[in-house]
């Protein structure tokens, strides 16, 4: 629109030499100079940017207000070419001067709206209040600029508020390892905070055209002496001479969701690869150490717009993206998007987040930290300080976002502010930055997030899958059940080379843990996610057991009420997995066998045991397994896992009561 009514300003003021009579100079070399200057950026270009020759526009306009300084056309002029080239400090010089020779120089006053604005993305609040006030205040002002002008001053208040109420803030550069003198930006992390990857804009003299760069991946590690290590690029199956960017790694470092874009041509995106348009997500693996070839990411997510910023749950089922659009008045409108993985590993149709979240104005750089719950993202739309800023908005117990909450001053500044990063224990967060003191260019930088914008504290749970005979790594699958809510908050499976596994899980939480592989008896456990405040993981190794006859397996998921024999909901699904054995397995006879503590009546003990026992079976036989398969036996107190002159030797009162709950249990044994 700007563009618009300047050309008609221009078209009003010189056009012709009848025309030529409504400029405020009578000065014709004055005059001649201005519409040189004028013309000048569409007949040349410029041989550092390749684009409009502004420079040497800029250079006659001037010249032409050394011919008469009071031709305030010029600077209106002067102005919008030093916007073009994303001066606006000169910029605003200009529109001020303008102002001042002439302080209506267009109809419905949008100069003030243009030196508003502009102001407001340098930070100079105040006066951009008042000259956006004064616009909103002019009879005949553009009805779009009005509404645009009114949410700035809003802006405007809420940023001299945020600076007068600035947080703590010590940005801290990452070191020589990761940052050069070329541009590195969108950091992603593994969830034991000891592998980042990020994007870097390099040189590369196989790119076509007259820049020649491009964006590549690289990766350091956290060296033992809390340094990170010299950044290397990623395989060359991976980074290729067209643009990779905007990485998002899965908690063990083992799946990478990635922006690839086509080159000039628009179909080529490297080789071996295929999208749909402009910048697709793809999608690639590690086995081991190697990196499988990447693909286009399965499912409904890639279409012909442009696609980018991944963040990935840490369950890994659920993907959030911005997808940017071209709006009905041509302006680039990028939205935030989330798609769920489906059954057969193919994405869902994207579901836009609502308009607490999404407004009409760009969203960029969203992050799902991976409690699941708190989200990171930069919006032009929110009440915010200029430019891009970080919002976090936290999902409730309904699934609704909350409305989103400015990490305020001096995070956020009048500059663009994105690729933020908040580590698993939140309270450290990265970012890419442009500041005085750095490599050159952007780098990273991390600093201590403030209290009131962690996330929920996450550890990583870590083990490592094995044949409990052989102690051969197996690539089993596995699952974790948040025992409270009965909802399954892990989905994966352990590395196919070294039965290694590693997720992210909230502290403070009861989990239930089951295992599987084909051949073997599964595994179960429980446990609970509460540590010591400087204890960064929880280890647990899995021994699997192969499905031999004798062999015994304990439940350790199946739950009982007090003394009761009836299942409570969260058993089954630790039963379904033993179903689903059963079913993988049509020969295998097990015996389900029931047992209780020493304390309490024996007879009492025995019946119980005996009861809970059958509960078992009858479930799985109204899950579809024949009853010859199964049989049931209660053993009360009689197979005890700790003695009680073991019990009675333990220190404290929470370990006897834990050698108790070991006694208390259901189990499987091979019997055929």
């Amino acid at each position: 629109m700007k563009n618009l009514l300047l050309a008609l300003f221009i078209l009003a003021t010189a056009s012709c030499s009848t025309a030529q009579m409504t400029y405020s100079s009578k000065n014709k070399k004055a005059i001649a100079l201005f519409e040189q200057g004028r013309d000048e950026p569409g007949k040349s270009v410029d041989p550092k940017t390749h684009g409009p020759n502004y420079s040497a526009g800029i250079a006659l306009l001037e010249k032409a207000l050394e011919k008469d300084p009071a031709f305030w056309e010029v600077h209106m002029v002067e102005a919008e070419m030093y916007e073009s080239l994303n001066q606006p400090h000169k910029a605003i010089e200009q529109y001020r001067k303008a102002l001042a020779i002439n302080p209506t120089p267009t109809s419905g006053g949008a100069t003030y709206f243009y030196l508003g604005t502009l102001e407001y993305s340098v930070g100079e609040y105040e006066n951009a209040s008042k000259n956006l006030t004064t616009f909103v205040q002019t009879k005949g002002a553009h009805p779009d600029y009005v509404s645009r002008s009114k949410q700035l001053i809003s802006d405007c208040a809420f940023a001299i508020e945020a600076m007068k109420n600035p947080n703590q803030f010590k940005p801290v550069n990452l070191g020589p390892g990761v940052n050069t003198k070329d541009p590195e930006y969108f950091p992603t992390i593994t969830v034991d905070g000891k592998t980042l990857l990020f994007t870097r804009l390099i040189d590369d003299k196989r790119v076509e055209g007259p820049f020649q760069k491009q964006e590549d991946f690289y990766v350091s590690n956290l060296s033992t002496f809390n340094t990170w290590e010299a950044a290397i690029p990623m395989p060359k199956n991976i980074n290729t001479v067209n643009n990779e960017g905007a990485p998002t790694i899965s908690a063990d470092g083992r799946n990478l969701i990635f922006v690839a874009c086509s080159d000039q041509s628009g179909t080529n995106y490297g080789d071996n690869r295929k999208g749909k348009g402009s910048c697709d997500l793809f999608y690639t693996k590690r086995l081991g150490n190697q990196w499988v070839d990447p693909v286009n990411l399965p499912g409904a997510i890639n279409t012909g717009n442009w696609e980018s910023q991944p963040s990935l749950s840490a369950d890994g089922k659920t993907l959030y993206f911005v997808r940017k659009v071209m709006s009905r008045n041509g302006r680039p409108d990028s939205d935030i998007y989330f798609s769920t993985l489906k059954d057969d590993g193919s994405w869902d149709t994207p579901v836009r987040l609502p308009n607490t979240i999404n407004t009409q104005y760009m969203e960029e750089s969203v992050l799902i930290h991976p409690d699941g719950k708190t989200l990171y993202f930069s919006s032009q739309g929110h009440p915010g300080m200029g430019g891009l800023d970080i919002f976090m908005s936290r999902m409730n117990d309904k699934g609704e976002w909350s409305k989103p909450e400015n990490l305020g001053y001096p995070i956020n500044t009048s500059a663009d502010e994105n690729s933020l990063l908040v580590s698993a224990d939140g309270e450290i967060a990265f970012f890419a930055s442009d500041r005085a003191g750095g490599f050159g260019d952007l780098d990273i930088y991390y600093f201590i997030m403030p209290e009131k914008f962690r996330p929920v504290k996450t550890l990583y749970f870590d083990g490592l899958v094995f044949d409990a005979v052989t102690k051969k790594p197996l690539p089993g699958k596995f699952s974790l059940v948040n025992m409270k809510t009965g909802k399954e908050v892990i989905k994966s499976e352990a590395d196919q080379v070294n039965g290694t596994f590693t997720v992210s899980l909230p502290i403070n939480e009861d989990y239930a843990l089951s295992v599987s592989y084909p051949g073997y008896t599964f595994f179960s456990q429980n446990f609970n996610m509460t540590v010591a405040d400087n204890q960064e993981s929880f280890h647990m190794d899995v021994p699997m057991n192969p499905i031999i006859a004798g062999s015994t397996t304990a439940l350790k998921n199946v739950f009982f009420d007090l003394d009761k024999a009836t299942l409570r909901p969260e058993s089954f699904v630790e039963l379904n997995k033993l179903r689903d054995l059963l079913k993988a397995n049509p020969t295998t006879k097990i015996e389900i066998g029931g047992h209780t503590d020493t304390r309490g009546d024996a007879a009492r003990n025995l019946q119980l045991s005996e009861a809970r026992a059958k509960s078992v079976k009858d479930y799985l036989i109204q899950q579809g397994i024949e009853a010859t398969r199964l049989s049931s036996k209660g053993y009360g107190e009689t197979m005890p896992i700790f003695s009680d002159e073991v019990i009675a030797k333990m220190a404290k009162e929470n370990e006897k009561e834990k050698a108790h709950q070991e006694n208390r249990r259901t189990e499987y044994k091979i019997v055929k």
